[in-house]
């Protein structure tokens, strides 16, 4: 189990590594190397314009991957998804400025972001699934919760080398050559990422649901009964379970939209509005993502005791509380309370990021699990965490103050509360039962009599019913 865990939790970083570090470079030096010629503030806006169409992408990989992850297994699928992401920011390193090749660098930069988007979409439904589907139903929070801290694992990472950077260069020299080099290190950390990946076993859920499934095919053959066709995952997904779709795409809305805010938004707002440095950013963003990436497992481990919505909307319901605070102290300019503000914003929003995987692999049948769980997830990154930093730096242009910015995060707030009062408690579920017949179509043999006994109900009703502890 650990080793299955150590896989997913290096995969994910270095994912996450790639994609953050885009969002931090986007902030602090992409408005200078690829759109020099306009106003800061804009600039910094068409940088954002260039993270969102990341985040347009990832719609996009989550229906590839979760498509050829249902059907082919999870293992084989994480291996690309990292391959593509590591590449795509390796080449970023390399990219010409704005002054050597004119508007053809800010379009390459697009379609790297592009593929960046379409890898990280796949990314995170296969490595939260290979360690759900590897674990027990009694610490399944817990463990599934490791591969979320990938995601504070990167952040710290991408971070620290842009603060490292930062203070031993030049303000001129970082812009010339210095914000190359992190994305140049993803080279090095995908070959460490694959030489782990590589060494784990396929999912065992995963390997049991497709040969019950050849099963079912073979004895239909054999004995002319029930037609066994197969139907696409994406199909089956939103025939059984739009529901948990849209329960897993509310879920998203609060935790997406304050993490970038707090994280890539802060960057824009410190040094914009405030006239802080570049350097005080970063260290309350690095010091505050090392305490993220150690209370993620807590409330992972909470969840299993308290059950995923609880543990759920006390984040939730905590994020919208903190947000006025927040700004607040960020207005304080001083170190600490800056600190303070990121750090406590954060152990709430793990509140909710922890127990999400393993609540999202809960949702969904086995066969349906990698699809459905990354549609959940990233179709609502599209309305969320996508358009954030650039709807947070609009009002901040339009209003010139922190107050709509607030109202905009409360309002996701609310959004997430409804999908998780909405949603039934998942906890403790056997991952093998859940929906066992979602992804096929019966179709009865002429002549068969049709109907079910009565009081048995359908195999995804009596699928559901959690496991006793």
């Amino acid at each position: 189990m650990k080793r299955v865990v150590a896989a997913s939790l290096v995969g994910t970083t270095i994912e996450w590594y790639d994609f953050f570090l885009y969002g931090s470079a986007a902030a602090i030096v992409f408005d200078k190397v690829f759109f020099p010629s306009s106003d800061p503030l804009v600039g910094t806006l068409l940088a954002f314009l260039t993270l969102a169409v990341g985040f347009a992408a990832r719609p996009i990989g989550a229906l590839v991957f979760g498509h050829y992850g249902d059907r082919i297994g999870r293992k084989k699928l994480l291996v690309l998804s990292l391959l593509m992401m590591g590449g795509a920011t390796f080449a970023i390193g390399l990219l010409p400025s704005h002054a050597a090749i004119g508007t053809l660098a800010p379009v390459l930069l697009t379609v790297l972001r592009l593929v960046q988007g379409f890898a990280l979409g796949g990314e995170w439904g296969g490595a939260v699934l290979l360690v759900s589907e590897h674990g027990d139903a009694k610490r399944r929070g817990y463990w599934a919760s490791w591969p979320q801290t990938g995601a504070p694992a990167g952040q710290l990472l991408g971070v620290a080398v842009l603060a490292v950077m930062t203070a031993l260069l030049s303000e001129a020299a970082f812009v010339s050559w210095g914000w190359r080099v992190p994305f140049l290190l993803s080279g090095v950390l995908v070959g460490v990422g694959l030489w782990i990946r590589l060494a784990v076993d396929e999912s065992p859920v995963f390997k049991e649901a497709r040969e019950r499934a050849e099963a079912r095919k073979a004895e239909a053959a054999m004995t002319g009964g029930d037609k066994q066709v197969e139907k696409m995952p994406l199909v089956a997904v939103l025939r059984f379970h739009w529901k948990d779709v849209l329960i897993a795409m509310g879920a998203r809305m609060a935790e997406n939209i304050t993490f970038y805010v707090i994280t890539a938004f802060i960057l824009v707002y410190a040094t914009k509005e405030l006239g802080l440095s570049q350097q005080t950013a970063l260290n309350a963003v690095l010091i505050s993502s090392a305490v993220h990436f150690a209370v993620i497992p807590m409330w992972g481990a909470l969840s299993d005791r308290v059950g995923r919505r609880p543990v759920y909307l006390l984040g939730a319901v905590g994020t919208g509380l903190w947000v006025f605070p927040f700004f607040q102290l960020l207005d304080t300019k001083s170190f600490g309370a800056i600190v303070l503000a990121v750090m406590v914003g954060l152990v709430l929003h793990g509140a909710m990021y922890g127990p999400q995987a393993a609540f999202f692999s809960e949702l969904f049948a086995t066969r349906l699990r990698y699809s459905g769980a990354s549609i959940g997830a990233q179709f609502s990154s599209v309305a969320a965490g996508a358009p954030a930093p650039l709807i947070a730096t609009a009002l901040l242009a339009d209003y010139g103050n922190s107050t709509p910015i607030a109202l905009y995060v409360i309002a996701a707030v609310l959004l997430t509360v409804i999908a998780i009062v909405c949603a039934k408690e998942t906890s403790r579920q056997d991952l093998t039962k859940i929906g066992q017949d979602d992804a096929v179509e019966h179709t009865p043999a002429a002549g068969a009599a049709a109907g079910t006994a009565p009081g048995a109900g359908s195999a995804s009703d009596r699928s559901r019913e959690p496991v006793q502890p």
